[in-house]
């Protein structure tokens, strides 16, 4: 729970310790998260149940290193979007998102989703570097699962749109010899979080625990690429603060770096339906990236 302890003195701009807690703490501003929770693990275990899937497959040594992938039945060069999942970085499950692969699967497009290491066992930049193995193992072994290894597209939303950001920033070369620069075609990242600076000096942290010196490097705001592919970015318009913030400030960060960049209104989606548009095929968002994953930005 949020601290009920407020002193007034500012922590993080002009937020003090309650006021901070208040802005990150997104179960208890939506008190009916448990029923997104519940109806997306019921949805994904139908879907697994009637598609064909390839589940816990291994791309590291660590047991929390699995992701489960949906081919494209008969092809040989399907695009792919690879998902990775929120819980600030401590909570849920890529079999909470099977739910999304139809929409996906059945358009053409192979669906992976992600697991990594959980806080507090695992460390945020662990986290970073175990989705960056993820991403290089469906580079690597894209042909054995009928994908395009060209057409590789990240998204992410929450704590995963934090991960999601931070592969677009890496140096795909020197992280692992013989991947190419461009081994993402492109990105997409929901409500997510790009400067952990208010996450260290939140509640959180408690179970984060991020030191001083960890923040910037493990923050994209502060770990912009020199080159990139397309970015596609999306916030709830009832979202906190904070995450409006951050997103406002990411992305003009982005272009001020003259990184390619789309933006998707949310007009009306808060934290936990932000996150649905994504396999929704009457929103927007999932128009952009299916626009994205085709044919880049629209």
């Amino acid at each position: 729970m949020a601290s009920e302890v407020s002193s007034g003195v500012p922590v993080f701009r002009d937020y003090d310790q309650a006021a901070l807690d208040r802005e990150l703490n997104l179960r208890a501003r939506w008190p009916e998260h448990p029923q997104f929770f519940e109806r997306w693990a019921r949805d994904s275990a139908a879907v697994r149940e009637r598609l064909s899937a390839h589940l816990d497959l291994a791309y590291g040594e660590d047991p929390a290193e699995t992701l489960d992938l949906f081919p494209v039945g008969g092809s040989q060069d399907a695009p792919l979007l690879a998902f990775i999942h929120g819980g600030y970085w401590q909570a849920l499950d890529k079999g909470d998102y099977s739910y999304m692969a139809p929409a996906f699967v059945e358009t053409g497009v192979a669906f992976a989703s992600l697991n990594y290491g959980l806080a507090p066992d695992t460390k945020i930049g662990e986290m970073v570097e175990q989705t960056r193995r993820a991403l290089a193992w469906l580079h690597r072994r894209a042909g054995d699962y009928g994908v395009d290894p060209a057409r590789i597209v990240v998204a992410g939303h929450s704590a995963g749109g934090h991960l999601a950001a931070m592969a677009l920033s890496t140096d795909w070369p020197a992280f692992e010899a013989g991947l190419p620069a461009g081994l993402l075609a492109g990105g997409c990242s929901i409500s997510g979080v790009y400067d952990l600076e208010p996450i260290r000096l939140s509640y959180h942290n408690k179970v984060l625990h991020i030191a001083p010196e960890e923040a910037l490097p493990w923050s994209p705001l502060h770990c912009l690429p020199a080159a990139a592919p397309p970015l596609l970015l999306a916030v709830g318009s009832e979202e906190t603060n904070e995450f409006l913030r951050q997103h406002a400030e990411y992305a003009a960060a982005w272009q001020a770096r003259g990184l390619p960049l789309g933006e998707v209104d949310m007009t009306g989606l808060h934290h936990f339906t932000a996150v649905d548009a994504l396999a929704d095929r009457r929103h927007a968002l999932y128009a952009a990236v299916q626009h994205l994953l085709h044919r880049g930005l629209p």
